[in-house]
């Protein structure tokens, strides 16, 4: 398992292991939807079908 792995590697007692995971998973959040996400958006899915059909003429 990750998790044990790197709760190992972390400095610190417990509280501070708490705090570090945290800050980690925030930075790993951030960089998914900075970078990955719209990277994905943009290249790897097909482009939004942005026609809007016109009401009809009365």
């Amino acid at each position: 398992m990750i998790f044990p792995f790197v709760w190992r590697i972390l400095p610190g007692p417990a509280a501070l292991k708490v705090l570090e995971l945290l800050v980690l998973l925030a930075v790993i959040v951030y960089a998914l939807f900075t970078w990955v996400f719209p990277w994905i958006a943009a290249d790897i899915l097909p482009p939004p079908d942005g026609t809007v059909d016109a009401p009809p003429s009365p």
